[in-house]
């Protein structure tokens, strides 16, 4: 047994490596030695940046255990079991027996974790079933599918049922479906309409971010149109993914220079198109309180039907709002 390696609920955990250890993949060294946590788990505090060695952050599952390191795994609280429900209001776009089409207002967290524990999508939707909901997997809990960031606004899809649940996570995983972001965006993209491709992982210097990097991340390509824009300041684009990573759109958008307005984790600085735009729009648009990303629109097949449906959310009004300063402000320039 490692030194130091005496489990807590949550926090920190510190466990030192021995030669005989040297060599071992590190999800498979923790998961055997904590006895506590599967090595699936493992893998997942591995990828959201939960694990350090001598060097800094590990961001392999895979990496090769080093004799004499110790290794710090930052465990979050446990989360209720069961989320329990809360009536929280939400915009219902479709209906049925098997799911449910919303539109996800901005600053709503699809699930509890550590830090939201309620006051969630599913917290909502637990309290919007009622009590005859069974659920997913002989729970009482819906199928989350796919999810938005907090502060992203637009179409999502949740299943009701097991066999809804099934065919919509194939759908996703396959792409098998159709959906479209519009995005606000400093500078203008060149060429006008395209396609991004990089690998996206986990922010070696922050764990939080996610960064296109050349190591160990997972395929990535966003195409991605200019629908409209205003001098080289500004551009509403639409985007579809190919792929489905975390933050996809945002972490490549920021990479090729065009960050999202008002993005808090990509927008570190005054970008250089802000610069021709005057006050008082410039500050309007830096104080913009949240990435300015709206998934529009989302098609599938029904599970149950196989018929193709299809949804629209149109812009929330911070960002129909902040639209209309841009362009009373930008139009013949």
């Amino acid at each position: 047994m490692p030194a130091n390696s005496e489990p807590s609920p949550h926090g920190p955990i510190r466990i030192t490596a021995t030669a005989d250890h040297a060599g071992q993949r590190i999800d498979r060294f923790l998961a055997d030695h904590l006895g506590t946590l599967s090595r699936s788990r493992v893998k997942t505090l591995i990828d959201e940046g939960r694990l350090r060695g001598a060097s800094g952050p590990v961001t392999q599952p895979a990496e090769p255990v080093k004799a004499g390191v110790t290794y710090i795994l930052d465990l979050p609280a446990p989360i209720p079991a069961t989320p329990l429900p809360q009536a929280i209001p939400f915009p219902i776009l479709y209906e049925d027996d098997d799911l449910i089409v919303l539109d996800k207002p901005a600053g709503l967290v699809v699930h509890p974790a550590p830090g939201n524990l309620d006051g969630t999508l599913v917290n909502a939707l637990l309290a919007h079933c009622g009590p005859g909901f069974t659920g997913i997997g002989a729970e009482r809990r819906p199928g989350i599918v796919h999810r938005l960031d907090k502060d992203t606004s637009g179409v999502m899809v949740v299943a009701k049922t097991q066999l809804a649940n099934d065919a919509l996570t194939t759908a996703f995983a396959t792409r098998d479906l159709d959906r479209s972001y519009q995005a606000l965006v400093w500078g203008l993209p060149q060429p006008l309409a395209g396609e991004i491709e990089g690998a996206i992982g986990r922010d070696p210097r922050e764990r939080k971010r996610m960064a296109v990097v050349d190591r160990g991340g997972k395929l990535a390509l966003t195409r991605y149109r200019t629908m409209r824009a205003w001098q080289t300041s500004l551009a509403l684009l639409e985007c579809r993914l190919a792929t489905g990573r975390t933050h996809q759109i945002r972490v490549h958008l920021a990479t090729k220079g065009y960050p999202i307005v008002g993005d808090p984790l990509y927008l570190r600085r005054v970008p250089t198109a802000a610069k021709a735009i005057n006050q008082p729009l410039r500050g309007h648009l830096l104080d913009f309180p949240r990435q300015a990303l709206h998934a529009a629109s989302l098609g599938f097949k029904h599970p149950r039907t196989g018929r193709v449906i299809s949804f629209e959310a149109p812009l929330p009004f911070d960002m129909q709002a902040l639209l209309h300063d841009v362009e009373t402000n930008l139009s013949g320039c």
